[in-house]
């Protein structure tokens, strides 16, 4: 591809650097720069060059001087000029043909694990190519001129719109395209409200035990002290919320160990945050895949002016699509857009209203189901395969999301793990996710990504993850 591309690139000839210098007239000059040119290999045989009046104009030489030049160099045999084809440089004989260039490649990718187990990313395979191609022809299609414009903030009125009706229907948001800003994902969230000096949000803030450190050090860099809240079977201990100023939850599906935030707990938290003057962040990260269960509904539909609600399609779509959004209570919106500036710097327009188009006819839920199906059976094969081959490792948080928990005896985690990557298995362990000021007991365990693999290589990775979990613990001996 790049090749082909570079290929294609130089054959043009559109715009050719040259420096004419030294003695002899200008006329001279070119053909020295012309000719040293073609000897360095600089410009490769068959490489169209400019017309003469172009290459003139470029130059601030006089036309005749660019067509005489010309002329010389095709009379030496370093250039051919054929009607309808313009001026290229020659195919020299082997023995009088400068040393030619390396050709261009793309670098070779960096050898990865055999077997790709790591949580957060959907199926790259699964893009809908089709569907997002028509959307961004018909988005460009119908764009207006002012598209092409500096882009507003608070996102294109088209996906704003689209989002609102969405969210409405498909996860309980209630809300109005006014208080929804696009940004670029979940990061670029948290950055937009916790700014340095900015007049959104201050620490410190309530985030569960488990999560991703990734955020955690994002807010550490912003000046942000994150204090732990515990974990257990019904989710985060909202119970023990203090005198912190927001909470960050993942209510719909806990990140990493799975399982909802029980029902008494989504309530208690918006308790908290009336009576305090505070705000729920809820991460919403992949509240599309929900397999076993009823969807559960966003915590922003109890109190839209206590919750700010984010998501974005990195999940759903992919995490190159650098797509996210923020749905706002209204005394949030002016210092989001303050902080995020004038113009949109981070989400590309045309996406914008690509998404908008593949939102607004349909495509985007149907290609969710689709997902969710296939999701589903990547799911049910990985609990088929743990049963029957290691009975022993419970397997938790599978009722949706895109990676399971196997939970694991206490003190071998980091040995599993050693074992995996011998194995060529890339996975993650639960301690990679424990803030390090929790006093809550550790858990040891695996987070399994099941979506990343292509269909081919699953069954190879989970047959890899098997070799690597540690035996069934041998019996006791018998009393009597």
């Amino acid at each position: 591809m790049v090749d082909s591309w570079v290929d294609s690139a130089e054959r043009i000839g559109a715009d050719l650097h040259l420096e004419p210098a030294g003695p002899g007239g200008r006329r001279a000059a070119l053909i020295r720069a012309l000719r040293e040119a073609v000897r360095s290999g600089r410009l490769a045989p068959g490489t169209r060059l400019p017309p003469y009046r172009s290459l003139a104009a470029d130059l601030g030489l006089a036309r005749n001087t660019v067509a005489d030049a010309y002329a010389e160099l095709v009379a030496e045999g370093w250039l051919t000029a054929r009607q309808g084809s313009g001026t290229r440089v020659a195919d020299r004989d082997a023995a009088s043909r400068p040393a030619e260039r390396p050709p261009v490649r793309a670098p070779a990718p960096a050898r990865g694990p055999r077997h790709d187990l790591l949580q957060g990313t959907p199926d790259a395979s699964s893009f809908p190519r089709a569907a997002w191609l028509a959307s961004y022809r018909r988005a460009l299609r119908q764009a207006p001129n002012e598209v092409f414009g500096p882009g507003d903030p608070a996102g294109r009125p088209e996906l704003r719109v689209a989002l609102t009706e969405y969210l409405a229907r498909a996860r309980g948001v209630r809300t109005e395209p006014g208080r929804v800003v696009i940004c670029s994902g979940f990061a670029h969230a948290l950055r937009l409200l916790f700014a340095p000096g900015g007049a959104v949000l201050r620490g410190p803030l309530a985030v569960e035990a488990y999560g991703l450190r990734f955020h955690r050090d994002l807010l550490a860099a912003a000046g942000v002290r994150t204090t732990p809240l515990p974990l257990d079977e019904d989710g985060a201990r909202v119970d023990r919320l203090g005198r912190e100023r927001a909470v960050l939850l993942t209510p719909a599906h806990q990140f990493p160990t799975g399982g909802p935030l029980h029902a008494s707990r989504r309530t208690a938290v918006v308790d908290w945050a009336r009576a305090r003057g505070g705000v729920l962040l809820e991460d919403d990260y992949d509240g599309e895949f929900r397999y076993d269960r009823r969807p559960v509904g966003s915590v922003q539909g109890l109190d839209p002016e206590r919750v700010i609600y984010i998501g974005s399609v990195s999940k759903s779509l992919s995490p190159a699509v650098r797509l996210g959004w923020m749905v706002l209570p209204e005394r949030y919106v002016d210092g989001v857009l303050a902080a995020k500036g004038e113009r949109e710097a981070w989400a590309s327009v045309l996406d914008q209203l690509s998404l908008a188009d593949l939102l607004a006819s349909g495509a985007y839920d149907r290609h969710v189901r689709r997902m969710r199906q296939r999701y589903r059976g990547r799911r049910d094969r990985l609990v088929e395969v743990l049963a029957a081959r290691a009975p022993h490792v419970e397997v938790t948080g599978v009722a949706a999301g895109l990676h399971a928990v196997l939970r694991l005896p206490a003190g071998t985690e980091r040995s599993v793990l050693r074992a995996a990557a011998g194995e060529g298995v890339a996975l993650d362990g639960l301690a990679a996710f424990r803030h390090p000021a929790t006093d809550m007991a550790a858990w040891d365990g695996l987070v399994v990504g099941y979506a990343t693999p292509s269909e081919h290589a699953y069954g190879a990775a989970l047959d890899a993850l098997c070799r690597v979990l540690p035996p069934a613990p041998r019996p006791g001996p018998a009393s009597g």
